[in-house]
């Protein structure tokens, strides 16, 4: 027996933090992603190989069942013990998978570098939603946590609009083609950004959030219908302005590229992962001269 399921990466355009209480998002579901191919075991445990863009391995385990069917903390934080968490909670959720098996060998591979914070962990949590036939929002409410757009990417193979209504995942699928793709690129800052410190962080500073998720609702639908490039940059210009007065931190404009010419509006945690750039030029030549070698066109990044 011989399995293979595949999920979508993610960039998030519009909504970052503010999902997590109710926003509306504008989400794309990336080219790249992730699969996850299942083979038969045996000895009643989980050979586990993991492994990024360049075909190295980056992940090596084998996981005993005991270890998934015990309920013993798992104190230390390492990459195997975020994997048996997991599994942990999909068994939970579908018990008779484990217990009718012999073992399982697994293998993953990522098409994005594992650095670029594409969705490494969401692609991985539908993957495995995929293979236990459960809930994959509940299997990331249950293990991650987080808002549940990058499962509705993983899930999805166009642009969606996403928002929680009294905790249920709201999934709207869009059409967003602007005519002027042409000019929209992203650029990688060099650093993986952690989802879960940065959420943290929201969640420290966040109050009185009404009036920013009313003001981010319109700019989310502005972006949307969006007609023009012009109207298109000063939506999310302004949106850059909302989370920042959130954050009480400075715009990644204004902190790392203040003499650029066009717009750049951060996507999902702020200070690290991808930024979308609005140019009228390739900005390929300003931004590898500031030490950030990849930058990709829209067409070559999005579903």
């Amino acid at each position: 027996m011989k399995k293979t399921f595949y999920s979508n990466g993610k960039l998030l355009i519009t909504g970052e933090y503010l999902v997590l209480d109710g926003a509306k998002a504008l989400a794309l579901p990336t080219k790249f992603g992730q699969n996850l191919i299942l083979e038969n075991g045996t000895n009643q445990e989980i050979k586990w190989t993991s492994y990024d863009a360049d075909e190295s391995v980056w992940f090596e385990e084998t996981i005993p069942y005991s270890s998934i069917i015990s309920t013993a903390p798992l104190e230390k934080e390492s990459v195997t013990n975020t994997l048996i968490a997991i599994l942990r909670e999909a068994h939970l959720l579908n018990p008779n998978l484990i217990l009718n098996s012999e073992g399982y060998s697994i293998t993953t591979h990522l098409t994005f570098p594992k650095k670029w914070g594409l969705g490494t962990s969401s692609t991985l949590i539908n993957n495995i939603a995929l293979w236990f036939g459960i809930d994959a929002f509940l299997l990331l409410k249950n293990s991650f946590g987080g808002s549940g757009y990058d499962i509705a990417c993983a899930q999805n193979n166009c642009p969606i609009v996403y928002h929680l209504e009294h905790g249920k995942p709201i999934v709207e699928k869009v059409n967003f083609n602007p005519t002027f793709t042409g000019n929209l690129y992203f650029v990688y800052l060099n650093q993986k950004q952690s989802s879960k410190n940065a959420i943290a962080a929201y969640n420290e500073k966040k109050n009185n959030l009404e009036t920013y998720i009313e003001a981010i609702n319109q700019l989310t639908e502005t972006v949307l219908n969006a007609k023009d490039e012009n109207t298109f940059a000063k939506a999310l210009e302004n949106h850059e302005t909302e989370l920042s007065s959130i954050l009480e931190i400075k715009t990644v404009k204004e902190s790392l590229f203040p003499d650029f010419r066009g717009t750049v509006k951060s996507l999902g945690a702020w200070g690290g992962d991808f930024v979308l750039v609005i140019s009228q030029n390739n900005p390929s030549p300003y931004f590898t001269s500031k030490g950030y070698t990849t930058v990709i066109p829209y067409h070559e990044m999005i579903l």
